[in-house]
């Protein structure tokens, strides 16, 4: 799926919309880009959709990871693997222990750790389109069965109250 933000606010929003299509049990979300792109920003938007004041979610660069407990009793773990050299420092820094049914993880710099991500995850790729600096591309895959419904259900909340349509979701084999 691809999705054209025209301001901070389009994007925060979507993401937003993003966490009222998460599963109950929890997801993987892996978000890349380059620095700046709208990483961090768009993990506030996530993170109030879910509940959580924005405010507090700040990038966990050197934390690595922060965890924040959701009103329904599920969390939301918010890591960032800029500052990670390997597969190995993820697991050390406590990944797999967040790997329960309720969580849902945010990794920022996650594609650097793909073959030891789960399989069933959405990777969102944010990127500047143009030269228009609050601009965002927001270019969506899901890898499995619980992130391609999640990310259909997000496709149509998006048309829904953001009112552009998205370009047809894909799933990726994996």
């Amino acid at each position: 799926m691809r999705f054209h933000s025209r301001s901070p606010d389009a994007t925060q929003a979507a993401a937003g919309l993003l966490a009222a299509s998460l599963p109950g049990d929890g997801l993987l979300l892996v978000l890349s880009g380059p620095l700046g792109a709208g990483k961090t920003l768009f993990a506030k938007g996530l993170a109030e959709g879910l509940g959580v004041d924005p405010e507090a979610v700040t990038s966990p660069t050197f934390a690595i990871c922060s965890e924040y407990d959701l009103a329904d009793g599920r969390r939301l773990a918010h890591l960032d693997g800029y500052r990670l050299e390997s597969a190995a420092e993820l697991e050390s820094a406590g990944f797999l222990d967040l790997l329960v049914t309720g969580t849902i993880i945010l990794i920022e710099w996650g594609e650097r750790f793909r073959d030891a991500l789960p399989a069933d995850r959405i990777e969102i790729q944010i990127s500047r389109p143009d030269e228009t600096p609050t601009h965002r591309r927001l270019d969506a895959v899901a890898s499995g069965p619980t992130a391609a419904r999640a990310l259909a259900e997000w496709g149509s909340k998006l048309v829904g109250e953001i009112g552009r349509q998205p370009e047809l979701p894909e799933e990726k084999d994996g």
